[in-house]
């Protein structure tokens, strides 16, 4: 039995609670970002290995996203909820103590885990909360959450990094967490949605664990580790393509398939799930890689850094209520390739960096990708899930927000592997030409002398203005081929089909956060 929507305070409270939950859940995917280098300092590791803390958490919600819609009939929508939000804040807590790189990212993985079904649950119970006519004012509500998280997360890691300490980037969830889940079990209780026992696949599970598991930690350890030159690296890739083989087989062929992979026939969710994940990757990768450049060789602090990349969400929250009413009228192929034209403009501007630009000069682009976000995620998810039967779309949601996460963590290893190989590279290019106590080079070094400098501090002054070009370089290269791979992916786009005009309002249902 369907329960009745909700109206008056309770509805206001229940849309505060779930609306609270989700924030906190995709605040705490972005918060990090700026407070890198000073959980990397801090933990006595190099900022690329602190870049696990953002991977981890990554890769182990990617894994839990599909098993939402199990574990909602095992044990009912509004008790798992609760139960997550209430675990979130149990991870969140213990992700502050941690003393060692270790003891973070493992925190970090729990958290990830029991994050996995708030999002998809929290648009569940507020689109149960609503009548049907003001679905779409639901989501419009529950989707100016998600994009305020992403602009508040940087800003709030910074200033709480540079002010207070970075534990307090997770303790701060504390608080917010526990209202929520207070709220939400006190006014969704008696809307609890039925429960049955399904067998569940532990087999296919297992495999899914196992192969994202290897996959991630050979691309996160291969630049550590000199990539195919180590046995380790090696074992990895051979285990990731092995269990990834015997994963594809197994959920073809089972009953009850921990992930539907017979979604992949439909031609819309294949090429939309892949130009959405292959897109979400380019824009996670940079989106860690601008804040680590700025902090690094640009002498940012973390409150500065969170400065330059907040403006990303003003035109993102301006137009997203517009995106989700036009999407049933307009065709979301073209308003998708408008918001891959602005990204590839975004990135390209970016790749004109120096080590001279200035703020305002870093502030545009950002303040640019906020109009390309809000055409981006809506759009692409009503493609990827237009022509889906209704009974089908929790399961096509769940896998395509399972690929698109797990992108997102590979664009981040991606991203600062190749930046740091790249800037190797330039260091050596602007190294061939400097040849000691001649040119520029013994001009420099003398001067540094003469202004009382030893002559090792001299060299080491020099060879840091060297990194510093080498590193901007290097993060030019990433920003223009991320820029030419955007442009690539509009033939992705349409290789879809236009969904039924009515179709966009319900597939936007479904429509992951970020």
């Amino acid at each position: 039995m369907a329960h009745p929507p909700l109206k008056g305070t309770a509805l206001l409270l229940g849309t505060l609670s779930l609306s609270l939950a989700t924030f906190m859940n995709v605040l705490d995917s972005s918060i990090a970002n700026v407070s890198i280098p000073a959980i990397a300092g801090d933990l006595g590791v190099s900022p690329g290995q602190g870049t696990w803390v953002i991977t981890s958490f990554g890769v182990a919600n990617a894994i839990s996203v599909p098993l939402t819609g199990w574990l909602t009939q095992r044990f009912g929508a509004v008790r798992l909820f609760t139960m997550s939000v209430l675990l979130f804040v149990l991870t969140s807590w213990l992700c502050g103590f941690a003393s060692s790189l270790e003891m973070l990212v493992f925190f970090r993985v729990l958290q990830g885990l029991v994050a996995g079904p708030m999002i998809p649950l929290s648009q569940t119970l507020l689109l149960a909360s609503y009548p049907r006519a003001l679905a779409g004012t639901a989501l419009a509500l529950w989707g100016v959450t998600t994009l305020v998280a992403p602009v508040v997360g940087p800003l709030l890691g910074g200033w709480i990094t540079d002010n207070i300490s970075w534990p307090w980037i997770f303790y701060i969830n504390v608080p917010v967490g526990l209202l929520a889940g207070v709220l939400t079990w006190g006014i969704y209780r008696k809307r609890e949605t039925p429960i049955r026992k399904l067998p569940i696949d532990t087999v296919g599970l297992t495999l899914l664990v196992l192969w994202v598991g290897a996959l991630q930690l050979m691309l996160d350890k291969g630049k550590e580790l000199d990539w195919f030159a180590s046995g380790e690296i090696i074992t990895m890739a051979v285990i990731a393509v092995v269990a990834f083989a015997v994963f594809l087989v197994w959920e073809l062929t089972d009953k009850h398939p921990v992930v539907d992979l017979k979604l992949f026939k439909g031609r819309n969710f294949t090429f939309g799930a892949l130009a959405l994940s292959v897109a979400y990757a380019l824009f996670f990768g940079n989106v860690v890689l601008l804040p680590l450049w700025l902090q690094q060789w640009m002498g940012y602090t973390a409150t500065s850094a969170g400065m330059a990349l907040a403006p990303v969400g003003v035109f993102a929250i301006l137009l997203t209520p517009l995106v989700g009413k036009k999407v049933g009228q307009w065709d979301p192929r073209r308003m998708a390739t408008g918001a891959f034209i602005v990204f590839s403009t975004v990135l390209w501007m970016r790749s004109q960096f120096t080590v001279q630009t200035d703020f305002i000069h870093i502030l545009i682009p950002t303040l640019l990708q906020g109009a390309a976000m809000a055409f981006f995620f809506i759009p692409l998810t009503t493609l990827t899930l237009s022509g889906i039967a209704p009974e089908r779309i929790p399961a096509a949601a769940g896998l395509s927000n399972f690929v698109r996460i797990t992108a997102g963590a590979m664009g981040t290893s991606i991203a600062t592997t190749l930046w740091e190989s790249r800037a190797a590279m330039h260091h050596a290019h602007l190294t061939e030409g400097l040849v000691q106590g001649q040119g520029v080079f013994a001009q420099t070094l003398d001067g540094l002398v003469a202004s009382g400098l030893t002559q090792m501090q001299a060299l080491a002054q020099i060879n840091r203005l060297i990194d510093q070009q080498a590193f901007t370089r290097a993060a030019n290269d990433i920003f223009l081929g991320s820029a030419g791979l955007f442009l690539v992916l509009i033939g992705l786009i349409w290789l879809t089909k236009r969904p039924a005009r009515a179709a966009g309002a319900a597939a936007a249902d479904a429509a992951g956060a970020h």
